[in-house]
């Protein structure tokens, strides 16, 4: 699965030949057409805005439709009785790859998180799911590509992958399964008929599905790119290195604590994350803040709680925020 995104992105994203015309574009509307100057706040602002806006369009509306097709082979309930039958770590492997098929956010993976419950697969399992599936899914690995590179963007999936497995075996070593609010009947794995349904008909659904997805995230993307277009052409590099704390031991903890309260998807939060990079923030410490935007959000933790107990949650918070901080302080010392 990640192979065949990785080669489809290395296909679109050669940024120096396939956007290289569209920063032409851009760059003579700005500066020629509209006569800004290429050093001022303004002109760097709106450069960036038009670039990243189009650029991230494009790359997100082939992502999501590449991966959408790639995931109608694999129905969500094959999925979940392949969980239900298997070891506890196989089961956490799975569950975490699973998460990089499904682009939910941290509100949205929870209705299959409830049913993997109810398909009474281990607990841990199914928070290896949560966790990964807003962290990993294919718009935060489009976009990570696009913006920093494959390298980045491996590593990235391999600590996300790994903080969601070993997150939900510690979770799932806890026996807390009586902390479950909802008490869900046993549903025995179903049957699940093949149907062969043609390629045409799979590539025409996953077109729809991502322009449904594009529809509903274009906000965001806007929204995004603005803040850190405004970023980018106003605010002093200097302040978001006093800010961002630079190498001092309190910047990621601080960024993940930050980043808590706010809720947003990969598309909203990636742009800004560029411009605070670009400004002198340590790429572990954008990314812990990145990840604790996406993966933890009090509005999941509202939602959560109609399923789970308060110590179960505060519990389930507490290990992904340290996985996170975690991620950072590696990201900062291997990159430094």
């Amino acid at each position: 699965m990640y192979f065949s995104v990785v080669v489809s992105l290395k296909i679109l994203n050669k940024e120096n030949i396939m956007f290289d015309w569209w920063q032409k574009i851009v760059d003579n509307l700005v500066y020629n057409q509209l006569g800004l100057n290429s050093k001022s706040a303004l002109g760097g602002a709106l450069d960036f805005f038009l670039f990243d806006t189009v650029k991230i369009f494009i790359l997100l509306a082939v992502i999501i439709f590449i991966v959408t097709l790639i995931r109608s082979y694999f129905p969500t309930e094959k999925v979940r009785d392949y969980l239900a039958g298997k070891h506890p770590l196989i089961g956490h492997i799975a569950a975490a790859l699973f998460g990089i098929i499904t682009p939910f956010c941290s509100c949205s993976a929870i209705p299959l998180f409830l049913g993997f419950i109810q398909a009474r697969i281990p607990l841990g399992v199914t928070f290896s799911y949560l966790i990964s599936a807003p962290m990993n899914n294919e718009i935060a690995i489009a976009m990570l590509f696009t913006l920093f590179g494959w390298k980045i963007t491996a590593l990235y999936i391999g600590f996300g992958l790994l903080v969601a497995i070993i997150a939900g075996i510690v979770i799932g070593k806890m026996n807390l399964e009586d902390e479950i609010l909802i008490k869900p009947p046993e549903v025995k794995p179903a049957a699940i008929e093949e149907i062969k349904i043609p390629f045409k008909e799979r590539a025409i659904e996953s077109w729809n599905y991502t322009t449904d997805i594009l529809k509903k995230v274009w906000l965001y993307i806007l929204i995004g790119v603005g803040i850190g277009a405004f970023i980018h052409g106003y605010v002093p590099t200097e302040v978001i290195v006093k800010y961002a704390g630079g190498n001092a031991w309190y910047a990621v903890p601080l960024a993940t604590i930050l980043g808590v309260p706010m809720y947003s998807n990969a598309a909203g939060v990636m742009p800004l994350i560029e411009v605070l990079t670009n400004k002198g923030m340590l790429l572990g410490t954008a990314l812990s803040f990145m990840m604790a935007i996406t993966a933890l959000s009090l509005p999941e933790a509202m939602i959560l709680k109609k399923i789970l107990s308060m110590k179960l949650i505060a519990i389930f918070f507490t290990t992904v925020a340290l996985g996170i901080m975690a991620i950072g302080f590696i990201f900062n010392t291997i990159l430094a």
